[in-house]
């Protein structure tokens, strides 16, 4: 069986990139390492090969190596102990000629290593005994299924291979299809069921995820709920590694305990419009028969649970819940700081790794890169920001993982307020299935402040110089209290190609507080082509010194320079006060 886990393709040097991309295009969730200063255009770089190694593998992460076997083999050895925990591990040759599984046998590398070879439009170097006279893996199952005694495979296995017949009790085309030596007067035997078994050393138990949970409304806390669901089971004397997912009317997709449950069962949730229930809620089922069946395509057993709100049937095949309803909407306003992908946090990369659709200015989206490939992009113009909440908001809430992209932060004057704005004033109901997160970037100011030193070492503030969503009189009013009130300011939206005079007011404003000479640092493309980061005095702050992608950060009166010996000088701003 594959891990869940999320695998890393490691590589060393630029050379591998391209055959790391090619893997990655089947294994999206996977994560490109890259050694630093050898390889560019990686999710994750590192310096040292033995330790970002040692350290994936202890947390269980599936490991492809593009290097020699020799090397990762070596790296690995000191950590080796049990065989049933170790995930899987392969080599690939630096040419894609060459797809080796080492180690993970019973975690399904072979399974993982056929994929890779697959897309490589290579054959793996599969060399398992079993599975190459059999042309099956009994200790690695494919999706679908779940051993429930390896403690017992391996003579089990051993017997087989010594010549012993096996008896076939259930239905699985992957075993009935294979080269077992299948005889219904085997001394082996191998069973298919759903139910709970007691298994012994002559008996493989293989559990089909043929079982759906269906939830229709909450049933208590999160502790509640996963012992109803455990009770149920019980009850029905059915196997818990049975249970292919949870299934729910997508009104109750917010409702913790229902994902309480899947976490609980390892298993995902599966969501239901009311168009896809019409049918069998019309006929008199419940909800939660309804969604069962709707599941399965089955009847559900009787009695069918331990709550009105629960519901179990099973499936003749083992389910595949991707090809079921929908999962539940995710929605998540990101920042990618400034622009520079060193700056971009690994929460912001791991969600548009996962996610299916872009949202955003086209500036912001091509910032994330690579990151950005085979997703959908959804386009506009930068003005267009309810718009383009509307749309993110609808995508996520028809099953989507939706990425809203923005600039440095996305609650600094950015997308995350248009958002929650919009389910505030629209709140259609299907919004409240969605998982919305926010997930912070580091701010231009912050990166600007950072580029000369420490300006904003002590009380700050921050003003948009747009008069397009709040009134001048309104900004007048605040850069005067700010400016009397002795904060550092920083101006976002200092100018653009219809707004000029702004900037010159603001800077009129400020000479009644500030002394002309006080440091003004202008901050403009940061983390992109043509950073620029300089200090002047106010007196020579102009409107035509900035535009729409500067940051501008006026100090206050504490606001010291340092000059250096090459030119340049930071700015800073003294975190005491003294007279």
């Amino acid at each position: 069986m594959m891990t869940k886990v999320a695998p890393a393709v490691v590589v060393l040097g630029q050379n591998s990139v391209a055959i790391a991309r090619k893997i990655i295009s089947v294994l999206p969730e996977a994560t490109l390492y890259g050694l630093a200063g050898r390889t560019s255009g990686v999710d994750v770089s590192f310096t040292n090969f033995g330790e970002t190694l040692r350290e994936l593998f202890a947390q269980g992460t599936p490991l492809i190596g593009i290097c020699a076997a020799g090397i990762l083999i070596r790296t690995l050895a000191p950590m080796l102990s049990d065989k049933r925990q170790e995930p899987p591990v392969l080599a690939v040759a630096e040419d894609g000629s060459a797809v080796v599984p080492l180690l993970g046998g019973l975690n399904g590398v072979n399974d993982l290593a056929r994929h890779i070879a697959e897309v490589l439009d290579v054959l793996p170097a599969i060399t398992t005994t079993g599975d190459l006279r059999f042309r099956t893996a009994l200790l690695s199952p494919p999706a679908g299924y779940h051993l429930a005694n390896p403690d017992h495979a391996k003579k089990f296995i051993s017997d087989l291979l010594a010549g012993a017949q096996v008896n076939f009790e259930g239905r699985a085309a992957w075993l009935s299809n294979s080269q077992l030596p299948i005889d219904p007067n085997g001394d082996l035997t191998i069973q298919i069921t759903e139910r709970l078994v007691t298994p012994t050393a002559n008996c493989l138990v293989f559990h089909p995820a043929t079982i759906a949970i269906a939830i229709s409304d909450i049933i208590g806390c999160e502790n509640e709920a996963i012992t109803l669901v455990q009770q149920l089971l019980v009850d029905a004397e059915l196997a818990p590694a049975s249970v292919a997912g949870i299934f729910a009317p997508i009104s109750a997709a917010s409702d913790p305990a229902i994902h309480a449950v899947a976490r609980a069962l390892e298993v995902p949730t599966r969501f239901f419009t009311p168009n896809q229930l019409k049918s069998l809620l019309s006929q008199g089922y419940s909800p939660a028969q309804a969604a069962a069946i709707a599941a399965t395509g089955t009847s559900p057993l009787l009695p069918v649970s331990v709550s009105p709100h629960l519901a179990i049937a099973i499936a003749p095949e083992p389910i595949d819940p991707k090809t079921i309803g929908q999962p539940r909407g995710r929605l998540a306003i990101i920042g990618t700081g400034p622009g520079a992908s060193e700056w971009m946090s690994p929460q912001v990369k791991t969600i548009l790794k996962s996610a299916t659709d872009l949202v955003g200015y086209k500036t912001y989206l091509d910032l994330v890169g690579s990151l950005g490939d085979g997703k959908q992009r959804h386009e506009s113009d930068n003005r267009e920001e309810e718009a383009r909440a509307r749309m993110a908001l609808d995508l996520a809430a028809a099953g989507r993982s939706v990425a809203i992209v923005s600039s440095g932060d996305p609650g600094i004057y950015a997308m995350a307020t248009a958002v929650f704005e919009v389910l505030d004033r629209d709140a259609k109901p299907e919004w409240d299935s969605i998982d919305i997160q926010v997930a912070p970037g580091i701010s231009a100011m912050q990166a600007a402040a950072a580029a000369i030193g420490a300006p904003l070492g002590h009380d700050f503030c921050a003003i948009s110089l747009s008069d397009i969503l709040k009134p001048w009189s309104i900004i007048e009013q605040r850069i005067a209290a700010a400016a009397q009130a002795d904060f550092v300011i920083a101006f976002y939206n200092p100018v653009s190609k219809e707004r000029t005079w702004q900037l010159a007011q603001a800077i009129n404003i400020l000479l009644q507080y500030r002394t002309p000479d006080t440091p003004v640092v202008l901050a403009k493309n940061l983390g992109r082509q043509g950073q620029t980061v300089k200090a002047i005095a106010l007196s020579q702050l102009t409107p035509t010194a900035a535009d729409m992608r500067t940051i501008i950060l006026i100090g206050s009166t504490k606001t010291r320079t340092i000059n250096r010996s090459d030119g340049s000088l930071w700015v800073y701003t003294p975190r005491r006060y003294t007279d």
